[in-house]
């Protein structure tokens, strides 16, 4: 017996203007968008009050849309194109004419999904690039869509915004519906920005989070130094503030980054879940913005995290083999049961640009001298020299988590 066709019907999505104000409608309804970046932990994501997630591909697609309509979710589709950066030729016309092509293809084949509410052309293609005719290829496919698709809406993403860009796009690009920014340490600022840049129209913010590790702090041997969890979770909370609820009309929403994990830089930085898929307390201030009360299980928070009585601004450096004192001061968050992990790494040498994939260093045997289990451990430094880092998760009862890390250089004697 042959199997069923499944049939779909597309969800009417509009951009609306009154008054200079924008939003987006969906069956008729307001829209505002509370999205993460990610396809993982999608009934969480529902929970926490969210209402729509991510992609930077069509990978997986139909698993992911199917999945985000059973979670009541919608998909801003990634289409991905080629990049400068990695070799991408945008003079090259016959494989910007097949790149079109498969984008075609891609948008027939799901154009039609319920949970599907507005295209992503690209992401990032602005990241150290010089070929601006790029441009014209992102408009040649935004027009493509636009016939092939009139129920969903089209963007592309950009690596922060400036007045030369913003311009371009602009001129160049005039059939995407919205701009689509990916923005970290200046989110805070960034109506401000697109005022002072002459930027009038609507935007999302399609990636935000921690402070990047290029806008950080760094060791005095030029290591960039990560916010525990608890000062991710403060930053959140601001920067949406500031940047996303404090834009009402022209910000149509977000999408935090990263409702995940992933190693870049350390395997800690951006993801908001850890790799044994445990939610951090920036998950309790994502609920907090999005629904306005926080969750009733709360996780742990790290008041601060010192080896040698020192703090990371303080670029550490110890001796092979050197007893090293650790403390961490913490609050256990809703639930007092408490487990405390310990990890060294050495510094990961595997740094890549603009989120491109990295390895994930391999961790060296933790020779412990001491762990009251409360927050103080003694532990042996490494006995090659090199740059390290201690990771701490601190996770309570209810399965959530604090974490950080804590850079460390071992200096052979003299």
């Amino acid at each position: 017996m042959a199997k069923a066709q499944k049939t779909m019907a597309p969800v009417p999505v509009k951009l609306v203007e009154q008054d200079g104000n924008w939003i987006i409608e969906r069956q008729g309804q307001p829209y505002f968008i509370k999205g993460a970046g990610g396809h993982q932990h999608l009934a969480y994501l529902a929970q926490s009050g969210g209402n729509s997630l991510r992609t930077w591909s069509t990978d997986n697609a139909e698993r992911i849309l199917d999945d985000a309509h059973q979670a009541g979710l919608t998909v801003m589709l990634g289409l991905r194109m080629g990049k400068e950066r990695h070799g991408f030729d945008y003079n090259d016309e016959a494989a910007v004419t097949s790149q079109k092509a498969r984008i075609r293809e891609t948008v027939l084949k799901y154009k039609d999904h319920p949970a599907l509410l507005a295209w992503g052309i690209g992401n990032e293609l602005d990241l150290f690039y010089t070929n601006t005719d790029m441009w014209y290829a992102v408009e040649e496919i935004a027009a493509m869509i636009k016939s092939l698709d009139p129920y969903h809406l089209v963007t592309t993403v950009t690596a922060g915004i400036n007045k030369e860009k913003a311009e371009l796009i602009a001129s160049r690009v005039p059939s995407i519906d919205y701009l689509s920014i990916n923005i970290y340490g200046g989110l805070e600022t960034l109506p401000q920005t697109l005022d002072k840049i002459g930027y009038n129209g609507p935007y999302v913010v399609t990636e935000w989070g921690p402070t990047g590790h290029w806008e950080v702090d760094k060791t005095d041997w030029g290591v960039p130094i990560e916010q525990s969890s608890s000062e991710k979770a403060a930053i959140y909370r601001h920067r949406y503030e500031q940047g996303i609820a404090g834009a009402p009309g022209k910000a149509l929403g977000s999408y935090a980054f990263l409702w995940g994990q992933k190693q870049e830089t350390t395997p800690t930085w951006y993801g908001v879940f850890t790799e044994a898929g445990n939610p951090t307390e920036v998950v309790d201030s994502l609920h907090y913005l999005w629904t306005g009360e926080w969750p009733v299980e709360r996780a742990p928070s790290i008041l601060s995290f010192k080896l040698q009585n020192q703090a990371a601004t303080d670029s550490v450096h110890l001796k092979p083999g050197q007893p090293v004192d650790v403390i961490v001061d913490y609050q256990p968050g809703s639930d007092s049961q408490i487990r405390i992990d310990w990890e060294v790494l050495p510094e990961s040498t595997d740094i890549k640009s603009g989120g491109d994939p990295e390895s994930r260093p391999q961790p060296l045997p933790l020779k412990q001298l001491a762990d009251n289990k409360k927050g103080t451990m003694q532990f042996l430094a490494p006995q090659d020299a090199g740059p390290y880092r201690l990771f701490v998760t601190i996770e309570n009862g209810s399965g959530k988590v604090a974490n950080a890390n804590f850079p460390f250089m071992v200096t052979a004697a003299n």
